[in-house]
């Protein structure tokens, strides 16, 4: 199936407050992008802050917001629910399974019940059933999907199982692009989304990280016959979540959300080619950077189901 209308992209996002923010023991160990931040009421008001600004500046443009107010105190990440869900145009809602147990405590009833009701999707695919068996797939943050190509990028790690990437794009009718990625001492990424990120007109990239030369060479094979330009990016640009974005658009206009971290660590050649295509939106978010993500991971898009 083919759909060229905004088909990448989406203006409408769901994005979750957090009343008691704090970065999260139990993701320490495989997030390298995660700090010990303070616990206590100065980080969890800063974060709420920090998600409120965000909110109106996207609504400024245009974005359409669905917030959510999460006042539990079991639930640190719970500002990032781009992992725990997707949804698509062909009319599935996906629901994946979390590596660790506080953030499978995140799926909330109520945000699927709005979804299915609001966007009528027909199909709710429970992939969550997988943590069983110790597989796990965290949504939007493993898997990087191309969808003008139906294509579904994913890093291994204890985030993203290979089996479970295919089960998902065997019922999506994608393809599958699983690869390994690493820093530059050895540790895997934790999740693909802080690697890449996809546009309409480009990908955006740290090629140098997928290490095998082989998976490297498909990785950008697959890129230029997707017709999208690549724009390379370091490590160290990585480091800072340059990787981290998302494009939405808004009647025709598209937008690329990033962290004030991100936007800050792009050179000038690489802020010229990616306003051939798209508006820089930088948002400031540095508390909850602590906990290990940015922009991208706070913004689930929700795609508007085609009859």
């Amino acid at each position: 199936m083919s759909i060229n209308v905004m088909n990448q992209s989406s203006d409408t996002v769901v994005m979750v407050r957090p009343h008691h923010f704090a970065s999260n023991p139990e993701t320490m160990a495989d997030n390298a992008f995660q700090s010990i931040a303070q616990q206590g009421l100065n980080v969890a008001k800063a974060a709420y802050d920090e998600v409120t600004k965000a909110v109106e500046l996207l609504q400024s443009k245009g974005v359409k917001v669905h917030l959510f107010e999460d006042t539990g105190t079991e639930t640190p990440d719970s500002v990032f629910p781009n992992n725990w869900f997707s949804t698509h145009r062909t009319g599935e809602l996906v629901l994946y399974p979390m590596y660790c147990n506080n953030r499978r405590k995140e799926r909330q009833a109520d945000i699927i019940e709005f979804l299915q009701e609001t966007y009528g999707y027909e199909k709710t695919l429970d992939l969550s059933v997988l943590e069983q068996e110790e597989v796990f797939l965290e949504g939007t943050g493993s898997v990087v999907f191309d969808h003008d190509n139906q294509l579904a990028y994913g890093a291994r790690s204890k985030r993203m199982n290979k089996k479970a990437l295919e089960q998902l794009c065997n019922e999506l009718g994608y393809q599958p692009m699983a690869f390994d990625a690493t820093s530059s001492d050895g540790k895997p990424v934790y999740h693909t989304n802080v690697l890449m990120a996809v546009g309409s007109d480009f990908v955006i990239a740290s090629v140098d990280m997928i290490r095998n030369k082989e998976e490297q060479q498909t990785f950008v094979r697959s890129v230029k016959n997707s017709g999208k330009t690549l724009v390379p990016l370091t490590e160290q640009q990585i480091s800072n979540f340059v990787g981290n974005m998302l494009e939405l658009e808004v009647n025709g206009h598209k937008l690329l959300a990033m962290s004030e971290t991100a936007y800050r660590s792009l050179t000038t050649e690489q802020i010229r080619q990616l306003e051939q295509w798209v508006e820089l939106l930088p948002i400031a978010v540095p508390t909850i950077e602590l906990g290990g993500g940015s922009v991208r991971c706070m913004l689930a898009q929700v795609f508007k189901r085609y009859d």
